[in-house]
């Protein structure tokens, strides 16, 4: 099963300084048949204006991951954290048994990134947060995991679930493969560009819901960014 939901049709809100698309049930947005995806409970789609941002806040239990799309975002928390996280790389933080945090866009230009939840394994685990870059270049015509709950992926940033998230930049004409295991759900969305998924078109920003599939065959049908995340 693979359902495109277009970017269209997603929830919307506009704060002045924040324009957001909702893929899920979020704030004020609310739709009884999009709660979550299995264990992933956001997927937000962020614009932030110029010198704007989320002021200092608390999570709990939650990991949350930003995949910063245009400009940077700078991270703050009461960990002692700080950095500036930039275009096409990511932050993963688990909130655990409580982080408060803010999310900056400390730039002369709009920031534009994903914010993704997934329901952690294990609630109350000491909180933590990790970012490092990833440069586009190192998944061009391929997936890359970039955040794991699984040991294998060494390199990836740590996840606090049976959960991966992966990227891929794809050349117009071109085309990447992604296994899913039985019984895996993926919900993928491109930060850019157009493409289809074994056969079934979309277009930036859409989301694509997959179940039941243990390959996901993706062509690029303009220069593409695809994100997705794999669910246990």
């Amino acid at each position: 099963m693979i359902e495109v939901r277009p970017f269209a049709g997603l929830g919307a809100a506009n704060h002045g300084w924040l324009s957001a698309r909702h893929h899920f049930s979020f704030a004020q947005y609310h739709d009884p048949e999009r709660m979550n995806w299995g264990r992933l409970r956001v997927w937000n789609d962020d614009e932030i204006a110029p010198q704007s941002g989320f002021a200092p806040h608390p999570h709990h239990n939650m990991e949350i991951i930003t995949y910063v799309r245009e400009g940077a975002i700078s991270h703050r928390d009461s960990l002692g954290n700080e950095s500036r996280t930039e275009a096409g790389d990511i932050q993963v933080m688990s909130a655990g048994s409580g982080i408060v945090h803010s999310e900056y866009n400390l730039e002369d230009n709009t920031t534009r990134i994903f914010q993704i939840w997934i329901e952690p394994n294990r609630l109350g685990l000491p909180p933590r947060w990790g970012t490092r870059p990833f440069p586009r270049d190192e998944r061009a015509g391929q997936f890359i995991v970039l955040a794991s709950g699984h040991d294998k992926d060494g390199e990836a940033l740590p996840l606090r679930a049976d959960a991966r998230l992966a990227a891929a930049t794809l050349r117009a004409g071109s085309a990447a493969d992604y296994p899913l295991a039985e019984g895996a759900r993926a919900y993928l969305v491109a930060a850019s560009g157009a493409f289809t998924v074994n056969g079934i078109a979309a277009q930036a920003r859409d989301g694509v819901a997959i179940e039941g599939e243990t390959l996901l065959h993706i062509e690029a049908r303009e220069d593409s960014e695809i994100v997705l995340v794999e669910l246990a």
